[in-house]
């Protein structure tokens, strides 16, 4: 893949693709970099092609780790509303010389990853509420 200079690809995506913030393209390479240490460590060194899903899970568990019960203003402030905005994002990058992706690789991949409230906010609900969540309506 040819050498692109990050910021003047990003310029050209935004000026095409004006939904997104710059941050989260920024945002979007952190939490790859994250997830591909992740799965190296996990495969003893190994570094591989990421998946969507992979992808996905490690988008999740940085934007856990740096922005905690914000993730999802964050996000939503950045333009990212669902994990088919991620897929977005992705191909955007992609299509910008700015990631590689193989023949298996698609938008369709993102479409049905996970709900933002379950994965960004519930893990910082109180039990309480967590309880209330779960018991059964009686009537």
């Amino acid at each position: 893949m040819q050498e692109v200079n990050f910021d003047e690809a990003l310029d050209r995506i935004l000026a095409h693709d004006p939904r997104f913030a710059r941050d989260a393209y920024h945002f979007l390479r952190e939490a790859l970099d994250f997830t591909q240490k992740l799965i190296s460590k996990e495969n003893r060194g190994v570094v591989r092609h990421v998946t969507g899903q992979e992808l996905l899970d490690g988008l999740r568990q940085c934007a856990l780790q740096q922005f905690g019960p914000m993730a999802v203003t964050v996000l939503e402030e950045w333009g990212v509303m669902s994990c088919k905005d991620f897929g977005d994002l992705v191909f955007n990058m992609v299509e910008n010389g700015l990631l590689a992706k193989t023949e298996k690789d698609t938008r369709a991949d993102f479409q049905n990853g996970y709900d933002f409230t379950e994965a960004f906010c519930k893990p910082f609900w109180p039990q309480s509420k967590l309880n209330a969540e779960i018991k059964p309506i009686t009537g």
